[in-house]
């Protein structure tokens, strides 16, 4: 079974196991890993997938006729989706339908959904059909895929959204990564299994970024592209926003000083790149102390994306003159610590999760987030029902963790009006012996390395 997708297999089979018939809308990031969810859903089971081009309707049914006579079927050579689908179910018993990127055919085709549904309404139970509609369009499929498709929404039986892997995952993903070097690798390929595949856990990170990402002829040289490219038009547009926000232009204002764009233009596109997951705004937690906290900042919230454009894009002209061991020692291993510490971040707060979720934390927390102030930032806060409080800390930069570190916290904390009941402590390397020591007579402050996660 797929590590880190057995709830999403579970949803599917009890869909299967339902008599009659079944329209599933699954949907996710390029690279979270759909299309492999769904062949081993159907393996060992009578399945047929068609993977949708961006082409007209009287094409695409073309092509999938073409598929089907391949596969040894008659067929005319423009069929009517009915043909396809009396074909496919020729035999009796359950079939699966996998239609990848269906928006390919639902953006062109006023009468596919109609169509479908209607074929399936004429179905005997005992020959149920169960198709599984799949998208990398999360933007369409969330904001208007049920406009698009009308009255035909009413015979969706549900949606699946795929979502990206934990680091755990990544962890059992590549088993010759040190601990450190899976932190690394999930700060620039995040939870998508599709990315991870270009990965090689025999090479060091150095090398897998100079391998498989810097070198022009890599799959993932120019991935970020495609990335961009396949859902938005203006890409110049985006690039720049991107840019700006990676340089470390977090604020509208100052991303609107740096482009040149006016406010109201950056906003929508800002929108649509947080429709689309590359981008998220975020807040600091609700707290009373509302002068000292950063009013709504905007991060890149892909990993890959965010690598691109903080390591490739401002110096593409070195990438093309100077070899690629050259390129990593000037620009990327200078401050790779510093960017990989945002990631640890994520790794400790997916940690606090677990264990919150497994009742192993001294509260049993119902809102989390994060502080971002003018003054410094608080990497995790938590609240449960009674209003008791958890903080967390995050190391990955310095050496060592220290006792001023923990001072610097609590006094920060204060300031901010948040009463602290119990405080964590995470690091990449130690800590030093008077926090070592203080944990010990402290029962509400708990010191975590990441050899603990």
């Amino acid at each position: 079974m797929l590590s880190g997708r057995i709830a999403e297999l579970q949803y599917l089979d009890q869909y299967y196991e339902k008599a009659g018939s079944q329209i599933l809308v699954v949907y996710g990031q390029k690279h979270i890993g759909k299309s492999t969810l769904l062949k081993e859903f159907a393996e060992n089971r009578p399945s047929h997938y068609y993977l949708a081009r961006p082409c007209s309707e009287r094409e695409q049914l073309y092509q999938w006729g073409m598929q089907v006579r391949a596969a040894g079927k008659t067929i005319k050579e423009f069929p009517e989706l009915s043909d396809i689908l009396n074909v496919i179910c020729g035999e009796s018993g359950k079939k699966i339908v996998i239609i990848d990127e269906f928006q390919n055919i639902a953006k062109t085709s006023e009468s596919f959904m109609k169509e479908l549904v209607r074929f399936m309404e004429g179905l005997e139970e005992v020959n149920g059909l169960m198709v599984l509609l799949c998208s990398s369009a999360i933007g369409w499929v969330e904001n208007s895929m049920i406009s698009k498709i009308g009255d035909a929404a009413y015979s969706l039986s549900g949606l699946l959204k795929v979502r990206a892997l934990s680091f755990g995952d990544i962890v059992h993903r590549f088993p010759d990564f040190r601990i450190e070097e899976c932190v690394e690798a999930y700060s620039i390929l995040g939870g998508f299994p599709g990315l991870w595949n270009q990965f090689d856990d025999r090479l060091t990170i150095q090398q897998n970024i100079c391998r498989h990402i810097l070198n022009k002829d890599s799959y993932l040289f120019e991935e970020w592209e495609r990335l961009v490219s396949e859902q938005l038009r203006e890409t110049s547009v985006y690039n720049t926003i991107l840019a700006a926000i990676a340089s470390g232009k977090y604020k509208l204002n100052d991303i609107y000083l740096h482009t040149g764009f006016s406010r109201a233009k950056i906003s929508v596109y800002l929108r649509n790149l947080m429709e689309l997951e590359l981008v998220e705004k975020v807040f600091s937690y609700d707290m009373a102390d509302k002068e000292n906290a950063q009013k709504g900042i905007y991060r890149i919230v892909h990993p890959f994306v965010n690598f691109y454009f903080t390591y490739m894009y401002p110096y593409m002209s070195a990438l093309q003159t100077i070899s690629v061991g050259e390129y990593y020692n000037q620009y990327i291993y200078p401050v790779f610590k510093k960017y990989v510490s945002g990631c640890f971040k994520q790794v400790c707060r997916e940690h606090l999760a677990k264990l919150n979720k497994r009742g192993r934390l001294p509260i049993h927390y119902e809102t989390s987030g994060e502080w971002v102030g003018k003054e410094g930032n608080i990497d995790f806060i938590a609240q449960d029902a009674d209003g008791k409080m958890l903080i967390a800390l995050c190391n990955w930069e310095k050496a060592m963790m220290t006792y001023e570190d923990y001072e610097w916290l609590l006094s920060y904390a204060r300031k901010v009006k948040i009463n602290a009941d119990y405080i964590y402590l995470y690091t990449a390397s130690g800590f030093d012996e008077k926090l070592n020591l203080e944990a010990k007579v402290k029962r509400n402050l708990k010191l975590v390395q990441i050899t603990d996660i």
